[in-house]
């Protein structure tokens, strides 16, 4: 029956039985044996064959639906042992929202310009609780250092990310914990262990920071910070990525050292598809890599001191 599937799937791209014959090399009359074969078996008319050329009725659009989604699964399960061949099929990728940003669509451009038969599904929520259900097949995602995914997952460390404090380049804020303390702050949402990790450091030190916004989204939060809404905490090779070191200042507090890992985890077997994987997994290494700043770049406020300005005559 799956034979018979298919060449309903391809009547119903081609548009007639003559298209679907020249699709698969076959005769005109084969092709109308196996539609009627398929109808046999099920039991019912799938073309309406009161118009010329004949097309699918109603409820051949539905067994249409079924029939691509059933090779497709087909397909999907031919790869788990065919790890030799080209990948293609459906590949569900994660991006999450802590990592996303522009410069992250290259890799998978790249993925799709090297293997056109693979097609990109992506998600950004919820990503290893994905991973485990089987909704997804890899995902890029933050994780605290020296942590890797629950088994069975499989992690790949990539990078590791230097986090900065930084306020937008007109602002006043000093680099310590005190000032910091009075300072409103742009960060991630509840559940983000950097959150969890800055508030942590400057609880100990005898502050709790004001949450002026709660944004989940890197490119954003740079924006409020560089707009003066608050001060912020960004990965250092995204500030140099984006070229903003002018537009924002890096504090430094005394012993402010904080990092996170960035891992590609995956599910384990995916057959040809691991390729694709792969490649994906390298071309992040290399972005990665490229906007690596190994070496923490601090700029202090420039501003007039306040004995200075008011020492300055009237005029």
């Amino acid at each position: 029956m799956l034979e018979d599937l298919r060449v309903l799937v391809e009547f119903a791209d081609a548009g007639s039985i003559a298209g679907a014959a020249g699709r698969l090399f076959r005769t005109p009359s084969a092709i109308t044996r196996q539609v009627q074969r398929l109808e046999a078996a099920l039991g019912a008319e799938l073309l309406d064959r009161s118009v010329k050329p004949p097309r699918l009725n109603s409820l051949g659009s539905r067994v249409l639906e079924q029939a691509r989604d059933l090779l497709q699964r087909t397909e999907a399960l031919k790869s788990l042992t065919s790890s030799g061949a080209e990948p293609h099929g459906l590949l569900r990728i994660g991006i999450s929202y802590a990592l996303a940003e522009g410069a992250l669509i290259e890799p998978i451009r790249a993925l799709t310009e090297k293997y056109p038969k693979v097609r990109v599904q992506l998600s950004s929520e919820q990503l290893i609780q994905r991973l485990l259900a089987g909704e997804l097949d890899v995902a890029a995602v933050p994780l605290p250092e020296g942590k890797t995914a629950p088994p069975p997952l499989l992690t790949n460390i990539i990078a590791s990310d230097r986090m900065e404090i930084v306020q937008g380049a007109a602002g006043n804020i000093d680099g310590d914990w005190k000032s910091l303390g009075r300072a409103p702050w742009v960060l991630n949402p509840p559940g983000c262990f950097l959150r969890a990790s800055l508030i942590d450091r400057m609880e100990r030190a005898g502050f709790t920071p004001t949450i002026a916004a709660e944004v989940n989204n890197i490119q954003m939060q740079l924006a409020f910070v560089q707009a003066g809404y608050g001060v912020g905490l960004l990965p250092a090779r995204f500030i140099a990525r984006n070229r903003s070191i002018d537009r924002v200042q890096i504090l430094r507090p005394p012993s402010f050292d904080l990092h996170r890992s960035v891992a590609i985890v995956r599910v384990g077997q995916l057959g040809a598809l691991g390729k694709a994987i792969e490649l994906l997994e390298h071309g992040l290494r290399q972005l990665f890599e490229a906007a690596d700043t190994t070496k923490p770049v601090t700029r202090h406020r420039r501003g007039v001191p306040v004995n200075r300005r008011a020492a300055r005559p009237p005029k």
